[in-house]
């Protein structure tokens, strides 16, 4: 969780470098006569139409997260199904593997972050998947949430919740989507479980 953080706070910190070095391109270029009164650029005016260059479409970044297969619950991959298909399946970077999960990880072209889990059970079936996207504005998350409502209400049905959680439960899997968002820390949080043990034991 700790490179995660640092990861975002590199990001910020990058964008906002960017950002005054373009203030600083943009005002050495231009001459100052006598008649002109010493003037402070106002960084937060031009501030915001930078972020639609910062920001993901969200629809196509939702369809990153679920991936191109129509098979299984998520990128291809279900309830039951072993470890030896996650790593055969999954194409982003492995960045970490443990005895009761394994994570994956990927960066967009705009340094927004796609972290996934797989979970196992002690037969090394994969029982619940969890995915944290970490996004650079208030305004990607509001897209995002509502891009994924639209597409799991789509295919789930009526969703359970309020405007930070909300829960679809059918076809015995149970998705939870929240706004996990703290401060400049921007970001969702996917969580898919079944709801049916008998899932696990057919696979």
């Amino acid at each position: 969780m700790k490179t995660i953080l640092s990861r975002m706070k590199y990001r910020f910190l990058l964008h906002t470098a960017i950002l005054f070095a373009s203030l600083y391109l943009l005002t050495g270029c231009q001459t100052k006569t006598s008649d002109e009164p010493d003037t402070v650029s106002d960084s937060i005016a031009i501030a915001n139409p930078t972020q639609e260059e910062l920001n993901s479409d969200q629809s196509a970044l939702l369809q990153e997260i679920l991936g191109s297969s129509s098979e299984g619950v998520l990128r291809g991959i279900t309830f039951g199904d072993p470890i030896s298909k996650v790593k055969a399946t999954e194409t982003y970077e492995m960045f970490e593997e443990l005895p009761d999960h394994l994570g994956y990880t990927h960066e967009t072209a705009q340094l927004e972050t796609i972290d996934i889990q797989y979970f196992l059970t002690k037969e090394n079936t994969v029982n619940k998947i969890a995915v944290d996207v970490y996004l650079n504005s208030d305004a990607a998350t509001r897209q995002l949430w509502q891009t994924g409502q639209s597409h799991f209400t789509e295919k789930y049905g009526t969703a359970q919740g309020d405007k930070k959680l909300l829960t679809w439960n059918k076809n015995s899997v149970k998705i939870r989507m929240e706004d996990v968002s703290q401060g400049k820390d921007f970001g969702l949080k996917f969580e898919f479980t079944p709801t049916d043990k008998n899932a696990l034991a057919a696979n």
